[in-house]
C-alpha cells in the first residue's frame, strides 16, 4: 500500500482494509453467501463524505470497477459476505425468524475514523428472504440514501450511505421498477431482534456470546462493570431515549419501529415508509399499511419503550429481573429530559422555568389545531419580534385561528422577557437548531422521478448539498 496515500486517508479500492468480526461468531448467527450478480450495473450516486469515513479516495467512484464492486458482482480481497439472522416483533407480533432477506454484509472497512460495516442492500436472495426476491428498487434506495444523509446532517444518529448502483433489471413491486443496490454503512447492524432470536430458541449461550461481542466491540468501557450485560441494557436504553427524542424534535416519523429495526447502538436504521412531518398532527401516520396507527408520531416514544422491554426480556438469561425493570424505569425520565431540552432550544429558551412544559404543549396544540407546517413554524420563530404590539405576520399567517396565535404570542413574549432575551442574540441560536430544510416527500419524489424517468441524478446531488 502507498503509505503516503494511506496517511492522507485517500486510498484506492484495492487498498481498503477489510475484516469481518461478526463472521467470527458461531455459524448459527449468519449464512455465508455471495451476492447475486446484477446485470449491467451503473453508478447512480456516490457520497464522498461517507467514503471519507473509510479513507476511500473520491475519484475511485469514477472507475468502472466501482459499480461492479458495490452491486456485489466483484468481491474485493478481504470481503467475507454473509447474511445475518435475527427475529423480531413486527407490529407487536413476534416472528421467530427474520434476517437479512435482501442485504449482505461484506465486512468491516477500517479507516482513520473507525470500523464501518459495509452492507449491500438489494444484493439478492438469502435464506431469510422468505417470499421476497432479495432485490431493492431504485425508488427505495434513493429514499434511504437521502434520508440517512439528511438525518446525519441534522445531528441525529443514523446509518450512512456510500453509494447507489442501478441496473435496468426489472423488479416487480406494485409496478415494474428497476433494480438498485444501496451500500449502507454503520459501526454495527446488530438489532434488538438479534438477541430475541436466540432468547426465543433458548440458546442462552448465544445470547451471552452476542452480548459479549457487542460489549467488546462497541461498549468496551462496560467490560469492567459489576454486571456488564445490565450496563449494556442501560446504555441501549439511554441511547434509544436520546434517539427518539431527536426524532420527535425534528418531526421525523420512522414508520416501522419493529424490534428488528431497532439498532443496538441507538442508530436510525432501516428507512422504509419514513416521513418528515409537514402539517403538524399528533397522530400522523407515515406508513399506509399501519392501519391502527401503532407507529404514529405520538406513539414513537411509547413504542421505543415497549421495544426496550422486548430487548430486556431477551437479556434475562444474563440480567436479574429486578435490575432490568429498574433500568427500564429510567427510560421515560431520560426521554423527557432529552426531548424537553431539545424543544427548549428550538423555542429559543436559554433557561428553565416551571411553566415551560405547559408552554411547549400549548405550542404543539396550536400547531396541531391549524395543521401548521412544523419545520416552517420553528424556522420562522427565530425571527419573532418580541416588541409589544408586533404582529409577527409571517408566523401568524401559518395559523387559521389568528386569535389563538395572538394569545400564544403574548404568552411567548412574556416568557422571553423572563430571561431578558433579545431578538438579535436569540435568532442565531435558534437558526442553528431549527433547520431550514428537511427531506420533504415531494423533494425525494422529485429526485426519484428524474432518476427513474430520465437517468438524471442531478437532483440527488442537489439535495445532498442542501
Amino acid at each position: 500500500m502507498n503509505i503516503a496515500r494511506a496517511e492522507l486517508g485517500a486510498v484506492k479500492l484495492e487498498e481498503l482494509r477489510f475484516d469481518n468480526r461478526y463472521g467470527r461468531l458461531p455459524p448459527d448467527f449468519y449464512t455465508r453467501l455471495s451476492p447475486t450478480p446484477l446485470p449491467n450495473p451503473y453508478l447512480v450516486a456516490f457520497n464522498p463524505a461517507a467514503a471519507d469515513l473509510i479513507g476511500l479516495a473520491p475519484e475511485e467512484a469514477e472507475r468502472a470497477e466501482f459499480a461492479e464492486i458495490f452491486c456485489g458482482n466483484r468481491l474485493l480481497p478481504g470481503f467475507d459476505p454473509l447474511a445475518a439472522v435475527y427475529a423480531g416483533h413486527q407490529f407487536g407480533v413476534f416472528v421467530p425468524q427474520l434476517g437479512d432477506g435482501r442485504a449482505i454484509l461484506l465486512g468491516e472497512a477500517a479507516g482513520a475514523q473507525g470500523r464501518w460495516d459495509l452492507q449491500l442492500k438489494g444484493a439478492g436472495k438469502t435464506p431469510y428472504s422468505r417470499m421476497g426476491d432479495g432485490r431493492a428498487v431504485l425508488r427505495s434506495s434513493i429514499r434511504e440514501y437521502l434520508a440517512s444523509e439528511a438525518m446525519h446532517a441534522l445531528g441525529i444518529p443514523t446509518t450512512r450511505a456510500l453509494a447507489i448502483v442501478g441496473s435496468d433489471q426489472a423488479v416487480i413491486r406494485e409496478n415494474i421498477e428497476s433494480a438498485a443496490v444501496l451500500t449502507r454503512m454503520a459501526p454495527s447492524h446488530v438489532r434488538f431482534g438479534s438477541f430475541e432470536l436466540f432468547s426465543s430458541r433458548r440458546q442462552h449461550e448465544h445470547v451471552r456470546t452476542l452480548a459479549d461481542y457487542v460489549i467488546d466491540q462497541h461498549y468496551p468501557q462496560l467490560r469492567e462493570a459489576r454486571a456488564p450485560c445490565l450496563e449494556l441494557l442501560r446504555e441501549v436504553i439511554g441511547r434509544t431515549a436520546k434517539l427518539v427524542a431527536h426524532w420527535q424534535a425534528v418531526g421525523f416519523c420512522h414508520g416501522v419501529m419493529n424490534t428488528d429495526n431497532m439498532s443496538i447502538l441507538g442508530l436510525t436504521i432501516d428507512y422504509g415508509p419514513y416521513g418528515f412531518m409537514e402539517g403538524f398532527d399528533w397522530g400522523h401516520i407515515c406508513n399506509h399499511s399501519d392501519d391502527g396507527g401503532r407507529y404514529a408520531y405520538n406513539m414513537q416514544p411509547r413504542i421505543a419503550h415497549w421495544n426496550l422491554y422486548c430487548l430486556a426480556q431477551a437479556l434475562l438469561p444474563l440480567v436479574e429481573v429486578e435490575e432490568a425493570e429498574s433500568a427500564l424505569g429510567e427510560y421515560e425520565g431520560q426521554f423527557e429530559q432529552n426531548y424537553s431540552g431539545l424543544m427548549r432550544t428550538k423555542l429559543g429558551l436559554a433557561t428553565t422555568q416551571a411553566d415551560d412544559a405547559a408552554l411547549l404543549q400549548d405550542t404543539l396544540k396550536l400547531l396541531h389545531d391549524s395543521r401548521a407546517d412544523y419545520t416552517t413554524f420553528f424556522r420562522r420563530l427565530g425571527n419573532f419580534d418580541s416588541a409589544p404590539g408586533a404582529d409577527n405576520a409571517p408566523l401568524r399567517d401559518l395559523f387559521a385561528d389568528r386569535d389563538a396565535f395572538a394569545v400564544w404570542a403574548g404568552r411567548y413574549r412574556v416568557r422571553l422577557a423572563l430571561e431578558a432575551s433579545t431578538d438579535a442574540e436569540r435568532k442565531p441560536r435558534m437558526d442553528r437548531v431549527n433547520p431550514k430544510y428537511v427531506l420533504r416527500n415531494y423533494l425525494a419524489e422529485s429526485a426519484i422521478r428524474k432518476a427513474a424517468d430520465e437517468r438524471d441524478y442531478s437532483e440527488i446531488a442537489r439535495l445532498m448539498r442542501l
